[in-house]
């Protein structure tokens, strides 16, 4: 556990803080062993998962015990070089998901609303396509 926080656990936290940190810019050949003496250093680590793929190469999540630890770390490792390379470190969101569903309701409703209009204008000359 944090020191700063250990004195002030009820203090209210921003509403994007939780306990997943999404951490970006990481050496290709940092190992997890070095993820977690890193990391590990402002509290109690649950997870740590490394991208493996080209795509997510040099990207991780890491999962906290605790929120005030997340929070620690996030302040601490924002910017912090590590093998040459400068963290970029997040709380890791999880509404970006729920933006997806939505796009696919509003593909829905705008293909009811085309239809709608070719069943209310049957000659077809304003096609919407």
């Amino acid at each position: 556990m944090s020191l700063a926080y250990g004195k002030n656990r009820t203090a209210q936290l921003p509403p994007n803080v939780n306990r997943i940190l999404l951490v970006k810019n990481l050496p290709f050949k940092i190992t997890a062993e070095e993820m977690f003496d890193l990391f590990g250093k402002y509290g109690a680590i649950r997870q740590i998962r490394m991208g493996t793929e080209p795509t997510t190469k040099g990207t991780a999540f890491v999962v906290y015990e605790d929120i005030y630890d997340a929070k620690e770390a996030c302040d601490h490792l924002q910017g912090f070089n590590v093998m040459g390379r400068y963290l970029i470190v997040l709380y890791y969101q999880t509404n970006h998901r729920s933006k997806k569903t939505d796009l696919a309701k509003e593909e829905e409703r705008i293909a009811q609303l085309r239809q709608r209009y070719k069943e209310m204008n049957p000659d077809g000359d304003d096609d919407l396509s």
